[in-house]
């Protein structure tokens, strides 16, 4: 219970702190983004206040087996950079700059009743189930082989 408490209020914060900054706001996103237009930067002390908040946690992260409630504490190993990953980057990129929303901001929206945060979530869906598809076609395509 205390798991789906802790996971509420998490989620709580980050959704609070996504409309405080604006980040929820496409406009302001866009405006962010057009660096040949009316350029916003006020985004930019968004985020260096975010990577200021996160480059100690992931430090204290690092440093531990379990996280605050026991789990085993689960932090990415990979440095790899290859095509799955740029080409990731390369959409997540296009959508947010297309639309002014990416995933947590996007589901933020849904609630504030944002009509574009709909069409962006339903894509954003559908990218995810094409994904889950063609990772399924390539397992099987490999077990193929190897039987």
């Amino acid at each position: 219970m205390s798991k789906l408490i802790l996971s509420l209020l998490s989620g709580l914060v980050f959704g609070l702190g996504l409309i405080v900054s604006g980040m929820s706001n496409p406009v302001k996103v866009l405006g962010f983004l057009d660096l040949a237009g009316a350029w916003d930067p006020s985004l930019a002390l968004v985020m260096g206040g975010a990577i200021a908040v996160a480059m100690p946690a992931f430090w204290l992260a690092r440093r531990r087996s379990t996280a605050l409630l026991g789990e085993p504490m689960q932090l990415p190993v990979s440095r790899r950079i290859d095509r799955r990953l740029l080409l990731g980057s390369l959409a997540f990129g296009a959508g947010w700059g297309i639309a002014g929303f990416c995933p947590g901001p996007a589901l933020v929206s849904l609630l504030a009743g944002q009509g574009k945060a709909w069409i962006f979530v339903a894509a954003m869906l559908a990218g995810m189930a094409i994904f889950e598809w063609l990772e399924w076609q390539k397992a099987r395509r490999t077990a193929m082989a190897s039987a």
